[in-house]
């Protein structure tokens, strides 16, 4: 979801009018991705490198992850929607994880759509969280080295339990993935578009979907065994 700051500063607003106006941007793509049907949403809210950015600017996002919470999770509850949240909890405040894990808690039997929400979250991280648990089963006994697969380190990742993407839509016009879910990405269809994330609406994930469905997805295959299967 990038591009609040230059979307504010286009307008002569400060950061901060930029991330909040984003907020209401996130609320509208969960209404339209729970009608569209989607099962799966990930958005990657504050990365492990967001920390270097301005003390101040760091706060406020903070401050707005917990209001957005007190005042959403009641409606996301009501509209049968999970709400999990993924990365280094250990790096957030005491008060904010457990306004986090109180909404995951409440929302954990939803069906309808599940939100994942990245924060503090780095792809490298994740793939290193997973190699550290696999490797303290390896000195405890419990797991032998040389029986490690893509699927016991899958298994480790933060969204276990959930297919990988099928699309990834980047707003603002960068042209990369910026450590985002690193390992789950591999096969996954990629959108780069230029708007920038608080002008990001139905029209703009409507036209994603439709160029995804116009994607062939070989995943190493030849377009004659995709034809076939």
């Amino acid at each position: 979801m990038d591009g609040n700051g230059r979307w504010a500063q286009s307008r002569g607003l400060p950061r901060s009018a930029g991330h909040r106006a984003g907020v209401k941007a996130v609320r509208a793509t969960i209404e339209y991705c729970a009608r569209r049907g989607v099962e799966a949403l990930t958005l990657f809210a504050f990365s492990s490198e967001n920390w270097q950015r301005p003390k101040e600017e760091v706060g406020l996002l903070m401050g707005l992850f917990l209001e957005a919470l007190d005042r959403e999770v009641d409606d996301l509850h009501k509209n049968d929607i999970r709400l999990r949240f993924v990365g280094d909890m250990t790096q957030l405040a005491g008060e904010l994880c457990a306004r986090m894990r109180a909404a995951e808690t409440r929302t954990s039997q939803n069906k309808r759509l599940i939100v994942n929400i990245a924060v503090a979250y780095g792809g490298r991280w994740d793939i290193v969280q997973a190699a550290q648990s696999l490797a303290a089963d390896c000195v405890a006994g419990k797991l032998d080295a040389s029986s490690i697969s893509e699927g016991n380190l899958a298994e480790r990742l933060t969204l276990t339990g959930l297919p990988d993407p099928d699309l990834f839509i980047r707003t603002g016009g960068d042209q990369r993935i910026s450590n985002f879910l690193l390992w789950n990405l591999a096969y996954t269809e990629l959108c780069f578009i230029p708007e920038l994330w608080p002008d990001f609406s139905a029209k703009e994930l409507d036209a994603a979907l439709a160029q995804f469905e116009q994607r062939e997805r070989r995943f190493g295959l030849t377009s004659a065994q995709v034809a076939k299967s």
